[in-house]
């Protein structure tokens, strides 16, 4: 059965949007998704899908949290062929050897207006780079993403899509996962 990776945005980060592993299988499983695994506390679900179309399950996700647990979380959903193609499409690859500085914002949709991003890649935050390639937006810091000036102009930049990032070892390893 073909696999989708589901993308959840903001829980448990701080102490905020409590939604523990085990809550996560059980809401995942009632929406009658089998073979599922949680990677990391923070949203990252591996499961099999008959081919719903992602953005159809990510609103029912969406609902389902809203519903059950009482707050909204954004979802973003990729078919493991569609993540094959966004590793594949690394701009970056000299990143790769450093892997937690280079980092991918998975978005809902592309972007229709995407100049707040060409404006962020124009090389003023060097040596940190940004690459918009689809609905998957690189970013690589060579120096780390906490204390980088294009990580913080990227999250306040209005893009009117839902986005979530994760960094290239959470990528690869649901890669694998989905693969598996």
């Amino acid at each position: 059965m073909p696999r989708q990776i589901a993308l959840l945005r903001g829980i448990n980060v701080g102490g905020h949007n409590k939604f523990p592993m085990a809550r996560q299988r059980e809401l995942f499983a009632a929406l009658g998704h089998r073979d599922m695994t949680v990677l990391l506390q923070t949203g990252n679900i591996v499961f099999a899908d008959p081919g719903t179309p992602p953005a159809e399950t990510a609103r029912r996700i969406e609902a389902r949290i809203a519903d059950e647990l009482g707050f909204p979380v954004p979802v973003v959903v990729r078919t493991r062929d569609e993540l094959a193609a966004a590793v594949a499409a690394n701009p970056f690859p000299q990143a790769e050897a450093e892997p937690k500085t280079l980092h991918v914002t998975f978005l809902s949709d592309a972007p229709a207006d995407p100049s707040p991003l060409k404006q962020l890649g124009s090389g003023a935050y060097a040596p940190d780079q940004l690459r918009l390639i689809g609905r998957e937006l690189y970013m690589w810091c060579p120096n780390g993403v906490g204390r980088s000036k294009l990580a913080d102009a990227v999250s306040r930049a209005r893009l009117g899509v839902t986005a979530t990032a994760r960094n290239w070892n959470t990528v690869t390893k649901l890669l694998a996962l989905a693969d598996a």
